[in-house]
């Protein structure tokens, strides 16, 4: 593991970490998995973590991208509320730049490209197949992907209002031509074509599992290849042991189907 840096499109500087397969040789393109972290206020550290997916990503092969763009924390407050009014917005480019810069520096097959995440992750994964076609795959773990839909069900819907308004003017949900309309992964759905795998809790009451359930159904009505797996009893973290290994185990299946072969 090691930490990488790099400068967004309007000279922010971005940093994230980096993980390889052990025995990486130097030189040689490795299918690239980025993993967006929740929150969006969260933090991909040096840290033991049980439930981090980087480890059997990068034991099968892949490189592993986790970047800290703005809206994450451990660089001051600003940064963290650089992203207000605007998640999926400078954010996203901060991502794209990331994998840009691994692929400048001969780790990644621009070719066997990835991403990943779950909550705000989540729906970045989401949000990133409906806006690039550059994904050759894509996990969706507890996302959003229609925000009116989530403001309607979820049980923190001043969070959302709050994110996507500004300091002391929340956004109004029923505004068609707001953030809510903008951001949803829903309103570009026509636009993806990434086969992606769909994770979701049956319980979750932060992040609902009907908001798995309407992009599984657009994916599907685009025919665009998608799989759902729902967790019985599980909410919006997967605690249970067959949980945990079930999705690790179907994850490392979804990468390979999509990303195998070698290119050097």
């Amino acid at each position: 593991m090691k930490a990488l840096h790099w400068h967004a499109h309007d000279g922010t500087p971005i940093q994230a970490l980096l993980a390889l397969p052990p025995g990486y040789r130097e030189g040689s393109r490795l299918p690239l998995v980025v993993l967006v972290h929740g929150g969006p206020a969260g933090l991909f550290a040096f840290e033991f973590s049980p439930g981090s997916w980087s480890r059997p990503l990068a034991a099968a092969g892949m490189a592993v991208l986790m970047p800290n763009p703005r809206g994450s924390i451990g660089w001051g407050a600003a940064f963290t509320e650089a992203n207000l009014g605007d998640m999926g917005g400078a954010d996203y480019l901060d991502i794209l730049a990331g994998i840009d810069h691994v692929v400048n520096l001969g780790i990644a097959d621009p070719e066997r490209l990835g991403i990943a995440g779950w909550s705000y992750g989540g729906f970045m994964s989401a949000w990133a197949i409906t806006q690039s076609d550059r994904f050759k795959v894509a996990i969706v773990g507890a996302g959003i992907a229609d925000w009116r839909s989530f403001h309607g069900t979820t049980n923190i819907p001043t969070w959302d209002a709050i994110f996507y308004g500004l300091p002391g003017h929340p956004a109004d949900p029923y505004d068609l031509e707001g953030p809510y309309t903008r951001f949803s992964p829903l309103t570009h759905v026509d636009n993806a074509r990434t086969p992606t795998l769909i994770l979701h809790g049956e319980q979750d009451e932060c992040v609902p599992v009907g908001q798995g359930y309407q992009l599984f159904r657009a994916l599907r009505d685009q025919g665009t290849p998608a799989e759902m797996t729902v967790y019985p009893r599980a909410g919006h973290a997967l605690k249970e042991r067959a949980h945990l290994r079930d999705r690790y185990a179907r994850m490392a299946d979804w990468f390979n189907r999509y990303l195998s072969g070698s290119r050097e």
